[in-house]
């Protein structure tokens, strides 16, 4: 039978000696695993793993992954500023299935001159992920373990810690955090802060979760990011929305998180295995949200008609199917009578650039277009309106004159703080153009 916590200790040559002394002190409370470089008064036998010759942190971590076998894992520095006491608090969101990772939040009296680094990177830290963290970068952490080894781990050094929350962040874990009283501050080496900072800088502003293996995925994490922007567009498809959903290209979950709220089912239909990963980490105890893995085409549309569904959304998605006509009639045939699609897709067809080829549109659409699409295949439009006028000179430069493959994660920031004023301009203004259509279609008779 598997033990229910393990516990692992990556170690230095300067904090062997300390690391061996928690070892002994959890003789018998949890599976322990020391990794690291330098040499420790101990040998491996059962219950305690003793892994040397690793050096740097992310090699020690990586290979004592594969050695834990309990549900839960703790990932702790060897220092004299913690103490297993705090295991208990630790682990109880992720045993009550609250979150996937929890991290223990550094407290004490008194500004700690030698936490003010790792505050300051913590800052930066927030800044990349959008974590709700106040301390990501603390030096005790619990994870479900399958979590911890879904994530794929680069780092050699100490930069694995910045490494460890970016992925997680971006793979959209439950990550949650519970105090930590110190007695004493721990230390850091200078070369740790920089080997973290350095990591953060790249993650920000180069490299993805995915370390750029997944092209595209820059740009749809980066507006997951834009959370005034996101909860405008939600806001407008809640407007019009219905009990029972099928989203249409769910991605990373960005529009899902905003739609979910008070529904009777949601089914988030992608393509992508990629991103299905991270909507089941994202809705991980939400039984009424069920991603499904599925083209629009190869889709078991007779299944999904019997789910009752009466409202199917489709934000910024219609644009990526080859024949979106197809895809239409398809809408069409399995909603019942007043049963109504929600659209929102890029227009301007002279904006099509870089960015748009990288996240895999196919075309961008003019209002002439997407209505006739709509009454061609089977429904009656009720609103068709332009969106984000504002959007349209920094998508030009970015992916037309620049060509940029992703969105500058800054420029989106500083979007992102005008959402909240230009919603509420453009529900007073019709505006003449934008660089969106949103479309609101509804089945006016029984399906052929």
């Amino acid at each position: 039978m598997s033990p229910p916590l393990s516990v692992v200790l990556p170690y230095s040559p300067t904090t062997a000696p300390i690391a061996s002394r928690f070892a002994y002190a959890l003789a018998g409370r949890a599976e322990v695993v020391l990794a690291g470089e330098g040499g420790v008064e101990l040998v491996s036998r059962p219950g305690l793993h003793v892994l040397s010759g690793l050096a740097g942190k992310g090699a020690a971590i990586r290979a004592a992954l594969e050695k834990v076998t309990g549900a839960v894992t703790v990932l702790q520095d060897p220092d004299e500023a913690y103490t297993p006491d705090a295991y208990a608090a630790l682990c109880r969101p992720i045993q009550e299935d609250r979150a996937d990772a929890v991290f223990g939040r550094r407290t004490g009296p008194g500004l700690r001159p030698e936490l003010l680094a790792d505050r300051a990177l913590g800052g930066l830290t927030r800044f990349v992920t959008d974590v709700a963290l106040e301390d990501p970068l603390t030096g005790v952490r619990a994870f479900r373990t399958e979590a911890l080894r879904a994530v794929t781990l680069t780092s050699e050094d100490d930069a694995v810690d910045a490494e460890l929350v970016v992925k997680l962040a971006a793979q959209l874990y439950r990550l949650a955090e519970v105090p930590l009283s110190l007695q004493v501050a721990p230390r850091r080496p200078l070369a740790s802060h920089l080997s973290r900072l350095r990591t953060l800088v790249r993650y920000a502003t180069v490299s993805n979760d995915a370390d750029n293996l997944h092209e595209g995925y820059s740009t749809l994490e980066r507006m997951d990011g834009a959370s005034n922007y996101n909860t405008w567009l939600g806001r407008r498809f809640r407007e019009h929305l219905g009990r029972r959903v099928l989203e249409i290209g769910a991605g990373i979950g960005t529009i899902t998180r905003v739609l979910e709220p008070g529904l009777e089912l949601l089914i988030a239909l992608e393509v992508d295995r990629f991103y299905v990963e991270r909507l089941r980490n994202l809705f991980r105890g939400k039984p009424h949200v069920r991603p499904y893995l599925s083209d629009v085409a190869l889709a078991d549309w007779a299944a999904l008609q019997a789910e009752r569904l009466d409202t199917i959304v489709l934000s910024n998605v219609l644009e990526h199917i080859p024949d979106d006509g197809a895809a239409v009639r398809r809408f069409r045939q399995i909603l019942p009578e007043g049963g109504k699609v929600l659209i929102l897709v890029p227009a301007l067809p002279r904006l099509y650039g870089a960015i748009d080829e990288a996240v895999g549109h196919y075309r961008r659409y003019t209002p002439e277009l997407l209505r006739s699409l709509l009454e061609e295949n089977g429904f009656a439009v009720d609103t068709l309106e332009w969106m984000n006028l504002v959007g349209i000179p920094g998508w030009f430069l970015n992916s037309r004159v620049l060509r940029r493959r992703a969105v500058p994660r800054l420029q989106l920031r500083l979007y992102d703080k005008l959402a909240p004023v230009l919603a509420q301009v453009e529900r007073h203004v019709k505006l003449p153009v934008g660089m969106s259509l949103f479309a609101v279609a509804r089945v006016t008779g029984a399906a052929p």
